[in-house]
């Protein structure tokens, strides 16, 4: 198991090598530029178009138990339409192929705070057992699977995208035990999915 810089690296050179076979030239930004670790221009297309790309990684001997941390800043809201996460799960074994899943931003943000508020506010939890805050969010592979290699996401903006996140994931945004976080686009209206 490698440390963290390294999954982080192995992360961002995966989608930037998968950007650039798909017709976008991809440019690593330096540590630090916040929210942003690939900007890229769609060069195959009759407009170009930008993005801004966050690239989570993670690792395990279980694809079935990876999952990412997505704190507060993740959770917080777009700063504009073209902003997206690409989630990559690199196998513990050499000879399969880091997975990637292409969520938009604003998905990332809700599916984070449900995932997390349902597992703290689970009414068969055992009173005092879950106390973890939501800046702790860790979100499972399964959460995003009908994201994976979404590539096409990145042509549209944010709000045409189609919401892929599980269909229970909609009943336990308009709950009041789970709702979606502060200042979240989607609280002036749910999309259907």
């Amino acid at each position: 198991m490698g440390d963290t810089k390294q999954t982080k690296t192995i992360g961002e050179h995966h989608v930037a090598a998968e950007l650039a076979r798909r017709g976008w030239a991809p440019a690593l930004t330096r540590d630090g530029l916040e929210r942003t670790d690939i900007l890229a221009v769609l060069t195959e297309a009759a407009e170009r178009r930008l993005v801004e790309v966050q690239v989570k990684a993670a690792r395990g001997p279980r694809m079935d138990a990876i999952s990412w941390p997505l704190g507060l800043k993740s959770q917080a809201p777009s700063l504009h339409e073209r902003e997206y996460f690409v989630m990559v799960a690199i196998p513990h074994h050499l000879q399969e192929s880091p997975r990637s899943f292409v969520v938009p931003r604003v998905h990332v943000a809700a599916a984070a705070w449900i995932e997390h508020m349902n597992w703290l506010t689970d009414p068969d939890a055992l009173p005092g057992k879950r106390n973890a805050p939501v800046e702790r969010s860790r979100v499972l592979l399964r959460t995003f699977a009908a994201y994976e290699d979404r590539w096409d996401l990145l042509e549209v903006d944010q709000s045409a995208a189609p919401v892929l996140l599980p269909s229970n994931y909609r009943t336990l945004a308009l709950s009041t035990r789970v709702g979606l976080p502060p200042r979240h686009e989607w609280r002036e209206g749910l999309p259907a999915w």
